[in-house]
């Protein structure tokens, strides 16, 4: 029991009344009921409890599996952060996109047909420089 509680589990085993049992020798219903070994059973996992309370695990793969639990409940806020910030940058793009298209079709209507009522100077077209002989 002790060797359990100081985290020396066997291999395929845990910190547990199954691992107990078959370090022991005995069966496992032997730890419960009426049974010679059921004190032993309680003491364990009262000591077992004490540990945790304490906040020490007996069995290494407990705090291995918190943990791994924990690094996946970040990993997870982080990949939401993630998809809400490109999803905002996505809307982003198709507004600036519909902004441009906008101007654009403004600077081509203004181009196309001036109004003579507006205040609107016409700028000469650009000359294209001819290099070389005609």
């Amino acid at each position: 029991m002790d060797r359990l509680l100081r985290g020396e589990i066997p291999p395929g085993g845990g910190c547990d009344i199954k691992t107990l049992a078959r370090e022991a020798g005995l069966d496992r219903t032997a730890f419960y009921g009426s049974r010679p070994y059921a004190h032993l059973r309680t003491e364990f996992e009262q000591r077992v409890q004490q540990l945790q309370d304490a906040g020490q695990t007996p069995d290494p793969r407990t705090s291995q599996i918190e943990r791994l639990k924990s690094e996946l409940d970040k990993l997870r806020n982080r990949l939401n952060q993630a998809n809400s910030t490109v999803e905002e940058l996505s809307v982003f793009r198709t507004q600036a996109l519909a902004r441009l298209a906008a101007q654009h079709e403004e600077i081509l209507r203004l181009r196309a047909a001036p109004d003579p009522n507006t205040n609107i100077t016409r700028l000469p077209p650009t000359r294209q420089k001819i290099i070389g002989p005609c």
